[in-house]
């Protein structure tokens, strides 16, 4: 059974950004990269602060919903019980080489 993701990433000053894919590497290191257009790259935002992982797409995209819905508040709450220092979840994902960009 597939596996899908939902995410925040965040850039240094601490913008947050919440989304879903089905291969977590590969997105995180899209941002990263700045290969997603928009927000993320217009606003740096590298780093991977949070992450859940579900069975089914539908429900990823559900908790993205209500995420996105939330208030900043409560994303950075939810953001620090899991991640009190905001560390990058991701740092040495892609130091010896990048991820493979499979698709799916």
């Amino acid at each position: 059974m597939p596996d899908y993701w939902v995410y925040i990433m965040s850039s240094r000053s601490r913008t947050v950004y919440t989304g879903v894919t089905n291969d977590l590497e590969r997105r995180v290191y899209e941002h990263k990269h700045g290969l997603v257009p928009g927000v993320t790259s217009k606003y740096r935002i590298t780093r991977l602060v949070y992450f859940e992982q579900t069975s089914s797409i539908r429900s990823a995209i559900e908790r993205e919903k209500q995420i996105k819905g939330w208030r900043r508040s409560k994303k950075v709450a939810l953001i620090e019980s899991a991640n009190p220092t905001w560390e990058d979840l991701s740092e040495g994902w892609f130091e010896k080489a990048g991820p493979s960009l499979r698709s799916g």
